[in-house]
């Protein structure tokens, strides 16, 4: 028996990375899952992968309240209801300050602040017809503290925190629990180029075996069974919180 056995999850920026490895584990664990992306191919083949029965892949530019509105009809559509989301979609740049061009700036906002919006406006109405659920957002550490060179980013998930909090005051009533994720830097293709097929980055591993307590970056599917778990009843009375999953980055210094 699985722990989100007859459920129906949206996951954006599911054709890889952490939004991939949640996916294979949702269905694993019993759920229904749509995934959306703006990597076609990609999530179509990981969508086949899971079968049918399990998956469907939707096109969603989470920019776009369109693409939105659309991802949660063909959730209903394909599964009659709609039960909980991931606000998983996310980008990265790095840059100081007074180095960051407003249309960076912008791009950045756009995707990670105002999609985490129009994915809790537009699911949230589907998932309270359904009788309550869940919605998990992809914050990060760096939105409770910060880190040099990720002004943009940082700004977007200090936001996705804030909105997390108010809409778990404002959904409560409709039976949805609202928290949000807050990873350090974990091995995928937004934090490690090499992923993707890209240039390596250079001593990336040696710093974090120094920055992290733990000594590594963390992994797609240790995030992903922290989103299960916000998206279970096993955290049936957890709503509004900004929970870490970092190595113990932000407890501060690590001098071993």
């Amino acid at each position: 028996m699985g722990k989100l056995d007859g459920r129906v999850v949206l996951i954006s920026g599911a054709a890889r990375g952490q939004g991939e490895a949640e996916a294979r584990l949702f269905a694993a664990e019993g759920a229904r899952v749509v995934l959306g992306d703006v990597l076609d191919d990609q999530g179509e083949a990981v969508a086949k992968d899971l079968g049918p029965d399990r998956a469907r892949y939707v096109h969603l530019d989470v920019t776009r309240e369109a693409d939105w509105e659309q991802a949660v009809a063909a959730a209903r559509q394909a599964y009659g209801k709609l039960d909980g989301l991931v606000n998983n979609a996310g980008i990265l740049r790095f840059n100081a300050l007074t180095h960051t061009p407003l249309d960076e700036y912008q791009q950045v906002v756009a995707v990670n602040q105002v999609g985490a919006f129009l994915g809790m406006k537009s699911a949230a109405p589907a998932i309270a017809e359904a009788g309550g659920g869940t919605i998990v957002n992809t914050a990060s550490y760096t939105g409770l503290s910060g880190m040099a060179g990720l002004t943009s980013y940082a700004a977007t998930k200090g936001a996705v925190v804030a909105m997390t909090r108010v809409a778990a005051l404002e959904l409560a009533r409709k039976s949805i629990r609202v928290n949000a994720m807050c990873p350090g830097a974990v091995d995928t293709a937004m934090t490690n180029p090499e992923r993707a097929g890209g240039e390596p980055l250079g001593g990336i591993d040696e710093f974090y075996a120094k920055a992290v307590p733990l000594g590594r970056m963390g992994r797609a599917e240790e995030v992903a069974r922290l989103a299960l778990f916000l998206s279970c009843d096993d955290s049936s009375y957890i709503s509004g919180q900004p929970v870490v999953i970092d190595g113990g980055w932000l407890a501060g210094i690590s001098l071993t």
